[in-house]
């Protein structure tokens, strides 16, 4: 399969410098970003959920696809160069290869997403020991020394 980008060739190239606000939160342009170079994170409710560096990867394809605005900022790491696509559905439903490349991404961002809320729930359900541990470390580490030795004010 080539690679996503040979499909972009020939289209927009916007720069962006560290910091900058590529796709903003709330907006609804109906653009697409590829990345080309650089490093971007994805930020929600000013919560950074994501890293990205790897070439390729896509920004705005959960507006576009269920047309609604974006859910999350992202933001410019370092100096940044991607694609911008104007017709994001009419690119993605171009070629059966862009598709396929836009389910696997969804698939795997559906797989770690799913993967940590079981690992929440098993936590919550006292199910999961390891986390609890850190817990009770955590606890452990925020008590001041008199609940240490057990003596009450």
């Amino acid at each position: 399969m080539a690679d996503i980008l040979d499909y972009c060739e020939g289209r927009e190239v916007r720069s962006f410098e560290a910091g900058e606000l590529m796709v903003p939160e709330g907006g609804r342009d109906g653009q697409l970003l590829v990345l080309i170079e650089g490093q971007v994170e994805v930020l929600r409710k000013d919560t950074q959920v994501s890293y990205v560096d790897e070439p390729g990867s896509l920004f705005g394809e959960m507006s576009v696809l269920l047309d609604m605005p974006y859910s999350a900022n992202v933001k410019a790491l370092s100096d940044v160069r991607a694609y911008v696509i104007e017709d994001a559905l009419n690119f993605l439903g171009s070629r059966p290869e862009i598709a396929l490349h836009v389910a696997q991404l969804l698939a795997r961002r559906l797989y770690y997403t799913t993967s940590y809320l079981v690992d929440l729930q098993q936590q919550a359900a006292g199910k999961r020991e390891d986390l609890d541990l850190v817990d009770r470390i955590l606890a452990q580490l925020v008590k001041k020394p008199e609940e240490k030795a057990g003596k009450k004010k």
